[in-house]
């Protein structure tokens, strides 16, 4: 019916043309459609199974923010329980760029007008648009929230962050140190224990809905922050307020560029209190250069001078290379050391002495007769005994810093060295390594090794960590010992420093002057002067050590620039302090009685230890942590071995979490009574000063920790509110 159409060259059209194509494209064509799509399936395994967790995270980034709840850094006490650190509450103010759109201008004029900054710093943070978190202000008063209401604006957060306060100020400022904004400790304390005093934040996580606003997500829980633990030290804050009072002082009487003192326990190794002056005061450290934050009792090296002639004497008496009453001759104070080839060395004293005995050369101090003394003892006795007595190593203080001074081995000593270090030349000391060996000679011999840090505790006080004495070595016998104390009372009752006499307290002490190396150089116009000792000489307590550095006015040298620090604050610590004073004992009914100690408003732990170094024993009334009452009354006279008897209260441990007891506060002192309300971690309001008549919540009542107790004072001896 139809005709077979032709091709071109009269061929019939089979249906095999282009059109149509081969069997064999339509089989690529099929695989082609199977990988395409087995790469589809692969890909979405990839998204959905592989690397479902990154791209979960991803999305979640653009509808979550992680905001952070800061820990509470933990507390610093001294050794009677005397807060020094905590922590008070600030406000900071953050936002996020991407949600505040439009109203960066506006966020950044009211800034800008209450904190009387310029508006374009806020600007520029509120710029930065590739992030989702920036800092406005941080840490300032919680004032500022009223004025900036920044709940008014979307994209604007306010929280709560605590920042450091330090009590008692510049008291202890390069030895407790501070910390940064964040909290991280930078110095002192603060950054040997920033590990336990940090703590761990915590978090919340907040959701953007629809509109941009954060709200707590339901489906994370939240993460409570861990709190910092707190620590004891073995400081005494009063001491220390003492040591950089008497200091300054110093300081300025002599016009001195800087100074240092140090108080320690000889028999245990505490450290009592460590002071610089200049001083600082942790709470503002942005007013000071970074060297201002060095404790230099531990971070600076000097040639000590005369103090390093315990080392000479020391050595030349236990190995009983001289006697205390052989004499040598103090070449009328101008002593030619012959050096070889003609060359010879000039030693000088400051004095024209003659025949000395070792003791008087010791009180004198004379360089010529150490100089004779340490061609006796020989380089290699001499150099065992500087190390012996810690010299030229860290004493391994728990504070950071400290360096190991430098003592030279006997090959590496010139024709002169032997000489000249006898009286404190051609060796570097720090200043707490010539306490720490006058120490060991309060101690008997026995170098002990020097701590600060007495105990770490948890968020309830309970002890977590506690150090303890350590011994080091014994350096000296114990009758070494006891003939270097003679020598040094020597020195203060007849000696070179009779400016630290104080009558009716036996003083072992010792002086030094050295020139400083300037430029390569002794200048001998540039000095520095020290002044270390101990007391009572019959039974040490105390070691004390003060260095001023070039005093210009009133006399350079250690006897009369040191050694009347060092009285102002042996003076004041044996006025104050009754357990290391000299107290006769007064015989009645035949036994001997003995002044008891006021241990009221201390912790427990301390109160015991105070008394029993007195040779009482204690009974405790009640489970709390703090003396409220003791019987005998302090000052009473009681006989030693007598127990006296400590109320503390019901204590803690019958409460609820969160509550404590109102502890009873009147007829103390304000800062006593500070200081009892502060370790039951309770608020203080006061009105008028002097002791406390009267207070509200009334004691023993028991109240929610943080709860104000309003405390009504009134001038000692006046009538009562």
């Amino acid at each position: 019916m139809f005709a077979r159409r032709k091709n071109a060259a009269g061929a019939a059209d089979t249906g095999t043309g282009p059109l149509h194509g081969t069997p064999g494209r339509f089989l690529l064509l099929k695989i082609a459609l199977v990988l395409f799509f087995l790469a589809i399936v692969l890909r979405l395994v990839q998204i959905q199974v592989i690397d479902a967790g990154a791209y979960q995270e991803i999305a979640r980034r653009q509808y979550e923010a992680k905001v952070v709840l800061p820990a509470a850094r933990g507390n610093l006490y001294d050794r009677n329980g005397k807060l020094l650190v905590s922590n008070t509450m600030m406000v900071s103010f953050g936002a996020d760029p991407k949600m505040i759109g439009s109203r960066a201008e506006a966020i950044a004029t009211r800034f800008a007008r209450v904190f009387e900054s310029p508006r374009n710093s806020y600007l520029e943070r509120l710029s930065q648009k590739n992030r989702h978190f920036v800092w406005l202000e941080r840490r300032v008063r919680p004032g500022y929230s009223r004025q900036l209401r920044v709940r008014e604006f979307e994209g604007t957060l306010e929280m709560e962050e605590p920042q450091r306060l330090y009590h008692y100020d510049h008291v202890g400022g390069q030895l407790i140190g501070f910390t940064d904004i964040d909290n991280n400790g930078l110095s002192g304390i603060e950054l040997e224990l920033n590990g336990q005093l940090s703590g761990n934040n915590g978090y919340v996580i907040m959701q953007r809905d629809g509109l941009g606003r954060k709200r707590p997500s339901v489906d994370y829980p939240r993460v409570e922050p861990v709190n910092g633990k707190h620590a004891v030290l073995t400081l005494d804050i009063e001491y220390q307020a003492i040591a950089e009072d008497e200091l300054k002082k110093g300081v300025e009487r002599t016009s001195a560029e800087r100074g240092v003192a140090l108080i320690m326990d000889p028999s245990t190794g505490e450290i009592l209190a460590m002071a610089n002056y200049p001083s600082v005061n942790p709470n503002d450290p942005s007013n000071y250069e970074q060297s201002a934050m060095k404790n230099r009792l531990i971070t600076d090296m000097f040639e000590p001078g005369s103090v390093f002639k315990l080392v000479a004497v020391g050595a030349a008496l236990e190995h009983h290379l001289v006697k205390p009453e052989q004499k040598f001759f103090g070449e009328n104070g101008s002593y030619q050391v012959p050096l070889g080839n003609g060359r010879s060395r000039k030693i000088s004293d400051m004095h024209k002495f003659g025949m000395l005995t070792v003791q008087e050369a010791m009180e004198q101090s004379s360089n010529v007769v150490m100089a004779k003394i340490s061609d006796v003892i020989g380089a290699e006795l001499f150099y065992t005994t500087a190390r012996d007595f810690g010299f030229g190593t860290k004493t391994g203080v728990d504070l950071p810093g400290e360096v190991g001074g430098e003592l030279k081995k006997p090959n590496q000593w010139s024709g002169t060295t032997l000489n000249t270090m006898a009286y404190g030349y051609e060796v570097s000391v720090t200043p707490l390594q010539v306490a720490c060996a006058y120490a060991a000679v309060a101690n008997g011999g026995v170098l002990m090794k020097p701590f600060i840090i007495r105990q770490v505790l948890d968020e309830n006080h309970q002890v977590l960590e506690e150090a303890h004495p350590q011994v080091v070595r014994r350096v000296i016998s114990k009758n070494t010992a006891l003939t270097l104390t003679r020598f040094a009372e020597g020195v203060v009752e007849r000696g070179t420093g009779t400016a630290a006499k104080i009558r009716g307290l036996r003083i072992a002490g010792k002086t030094g002057t050295s020139e400083r190396m300037i430029e390569g150089r002794y200048d001998m116009a540039n000095h520095r002067a020290s002044f270390v000792g101990f007391f009572p000489a019959d039974d040490p307590k105390v070691v004390c050590l003060v260095v001023l550095d070039n005093p210009r006015q009133g006399g350079y040298t250690g006897g009369t620039a040191s050694a009347p620090v060092f009285r102002g604050i042996a003076q004041k610590i044996y006025a104050s302090a009754g357990r290391f004073a000299v107290r006769p004992a007064v015989t009645l009914a035949g036994k001997a009685q003995f002044v008891v100690p006021d241990v009221t408003s201390l912790k427990v732990e301390a109160a015991r230890a105070m008394l029993a170094s007195d040779g009482f024993e204690t009974v405790l009334e009640g489970t709390g942590e703090v003396v409220l009452r003791q019987s005998p009354a302090a000052g009473a006279r009681w006989a030693r071995g007598s127990k006296i008897t400590l109320v503390t209260g019901g204590g803690q441990a019958a409460l609820p979490p969160g509550y404590a007891l109102v502890p009873d506060v009147r007829g103390l002192s304000l800062r006593r009574a500070m200081n009892r309300l502060s370790t039951q971690q309770l608020d203080i309001n006061i009105n008028g000063s002097g002791v406390v008549a009267a207070q509200s919540p009334a004691p023993g009542e028991q109240v929610k920790v943080g709860t104000k107790v309003t405390l009504r004072c009134q001038a000692r001896g006046s009538t009562s509110i």
